[in-house]
């Protein structure tokens, strides 16, 4: 009997440090590990498979068809190179942060002579510096508004300063910008405003302090009374922010305290940033522990997530014992992979007492409320849902629970570009990864729109998906879930007319008892076949709540649709068919002009202006568009 070829590939394992990916049998990379020694680790969790372990981690051992490795010179350095695997492949079975594309970060355009500082929920682009993430979006804005203030860069966008009028805006008079679109200050010294906000952000306050008070006292000096003045509300600003904040003595200096919570396969991550004796900063973050892995292993994981390509990773951080006596090589390797990420040392250290002690017994403190405040919300959502959906269900007299809802709605303007969209509800909750998109294709006539045959169109377009999924397997590359899925309810955006020109089409699924239903927006009826009067529910009530919230999303989806493609058919008309206009220079007169009528309007001259567009083309590009008219 041939031996199975994962007991192969663990056997032929390296003994030296380094990372392994576990893949399953469609070839996804389901988890990311390092060791110190690639066979012995991968064995441990082989053997943990054995005794009974957590659900998730027997699922993942399970799930395992193949092994592959990296060996590397240190475990500091394959824990670095985890880290890249891991933001590379985002492996299931791992510790990673919950929806991290969305958290905030605080960006530094300084690839710009004038840069700009804003909110942003990416962090990509080169020539950028970016700080965060940052946990809480309102904080984020609040404290831009407050950079804004003291600093006074400019809040306009694009990559040059300034509007097409050549006059400051309103953010120069209210004291919010010194007006680089109109050279009112220079390159060095906005640039000296820009390091100011660097200096905040990376927590040098004392630094920000001394040098607001000295060009306050300068400025009075020189009997310039009204900037002083100005510098002086701003190094208020400053100090009464600080002083709220503070939470030791100064001689704590600059520290991160890191606490985590676990708790089955949830966990939250507590970072304290104290700068100067200040906590400049309080981040939250909920970790998904699909493993059910222990403190010291989720703390780990997250500090490598959270400091990957972090500007301001402080020199101390204080850390629980969990993560320094349960793992100390592991803590040294840490902090040796830290400390090559900061390009200088980086200390991981246990508070036995005072003020380093306190901060971090407050940090853990915060991760437990956190994790009991998420489970009673998740919680009450869940009951909220089921309230939703027992109601739904006596309402519309069904037999079952209504557990998977689609809506569908129309989309058009003028009868041009029609569109639909089909959203989907499963336990009452969004189920984004099921929504789909249709375009309109029997509508002959722009200027007569048919919302009724275009509703009919789209019905019947999806009942016949769903008779084709029937013959596609799984496994078969063309197999769509979404539309293999036979739903529970139908609603309809509209009325009764909306409804009636639903129910031919969706024959079949009504026989299979799918019950369809529309929902009227002007005092939301429910219109349902063989009633002669809609249905009008209260609307306190969950049931009515939960087809409001499923027809307004399917409202949404559509019309987002829907400006797509106009959009796409406004910019191509005008701008696709001319001579010598790629995408670069398409972004470029768009980015200039704002608008496709901006460029049809511009003159020769203004045209030429343009940067990046040849003069020579710029004048035939007029000659072009005023020659189509």
């Amino acid at each position: 009997m041939s031996e199975h070829p994962l007991l192969g590939q663990r056997r032929n394992l390296p003994e030296e440090p380094g990372v392994y990916l576990f893949r399953d049998v469609k070839g996804r990379v389901i988890y990311v590990g390092k060791a110190k020694s690639i066979r012995k680790r991968v064995a441990s969790h082989f053997s943990k498979a054995q005794v009974p372990s957590s659900p998730g981690h027997a699922e993942m051992v399970a799930s395992v068809e193949n092994i592959e490795c990296l060996v590397v010179a240190s475990e500091a350095e394959a824990l670095l190179a985890e880290q890249s695997f891991i933001k590379q492949y985002r492996p299931r079975f791992n510790i990673r942060l919950r929806d991290d594309k969305s958290y905030p970060f605080i960006a530094i355009s300084l690839d710009e002579d004038f840069p700009r500082v804003y909110f942003t929920r990416e962090r990509h682009r080169p020539g950028r510096a970016y700080f965060g993430p940052y946990s809480n979006a309102k904080r984020v804005r609040g404290t831009l508004d407050l950079l804004t203030k003291v600093f006074m860069f400019r809040s306009c966008t694009g990559p040059e300063p300034g509007r097409r009028s050549g006059s400051p805006c309103l953010d120069y008079y209210i004291k919010r910008c010194e007006a680089p679109c109109v050279d009112y200050v220079s390159k060095a010294e906005y640039r000296h405003s820009i390091d100011g906000v660097i200096d905040f952000l990376s927590g040098r306050f004392k630094a920000i302090e001394h040098d607001l008070e000295t060009r306050m006292r300068a400025a009075a000096a020189a009997q310039e009374f009204e900037q002083a003045t100005l510098e002086r509300n701003r190094l208020r600003a400053v100090h009464s922010l600080l002083q709220r904040q503070r939470v030791a003595n100064e001689s704590v200096g600059t520290l991160d305290a890191v606490a985590i919570a676990v708790d089955g396969k949830d966990a939250n991550a507590q970072v304290f940033q104290v700068r100067d004796g200040v906590l400049s900063d309080r981040q939250s973050f909920y970790l998904a522990n699909e493993t059910e892995r222990e403190v010291a292993e989720v703390a780990e994981e997250f500090m490598l997530q959270y400091y990957a390509g972090h500007m301001s990773i402080p020199a101390q951080i204080v850390v629980q014992r969990d993560l320094a006596t349960d793992h100390g090589s592991a803590s040294t390797a840490l902090a040796e992979a830290l400390t090559a990420r900061r390009g200088g040392r980086v200390e991981l250290r246990v508070a036995e007492r005072g003020d380093k002690r306190r901060i971090l017994e407050l940090a853990e403190r915060n991760a437990r409320l956190a994790l009991d405040q998420e489970r009673l919300r998740d919680e009450r959502r869940r009951q909220s849902r089921v309230d939703a959906l027992e109601g739904l269900q006596q309402a519309l007299s069904l037999d079952t629970l209504p557990v998977r809802i689609e809506c569908f709605d129309i989309s058009n303007l003028g009868g041009t570009h029609t569109v639909a969209a089909m959203v989907v509800f499963e336990g009452g909750a969004p189920k984004k990864s099921d929504y789909r998109r249709f375009t309109i294709r029997t509508i002959q006539d722009p200027a007569r729109p048919d919302d009724y045959a275009a509703m009919a169109e789209v019905l019947s377009r999806r009942f016949a998906r769903w008779e084709h999924q029937a013959d596609v397997s799984p496994h078969d590359p063309h197999y769509d879930a979404s539309f293999a899925a036979l739903p529970n309810v139908v609603v309809i955006d509209g009325g009764r007319g909306q409804l009636t020109a639903g129910l031919k089409p969706l024959r079949g699924f009504r026989q299979r008892g799918v019950t369809v239903v529309s929902l009227a927006k002007r005092i939301e009826e429910v219109f349902v076949p063989g009633r002669a009067a809609p249905l009008v529910l209260d609307h306190s009530t969950p049931e009515l709540q939960l087809l409001q919230r499923v027809r307004d999303e399917a409202h949404r989806f559509a019309i987002t649709h829907h400006r797509t493609r106009r959009d796409r058919a406004m910019t191509g008309s005008l701008l696709d068919d001319l001579p010598g206009v790629g995408p670069a220079r398409k972004r470029a007169l768009l980015t200039h002009f704002g608008s496709p009528e901006g460029v049809l309007a511009a003159s020769s001259e203004e045209l030429q202006a343009v940067p990046g567009l040849p003069a020579k083309l710029a004048r035939e590009l007029h000659a072009s568009l005023h020659r189509a008219g």
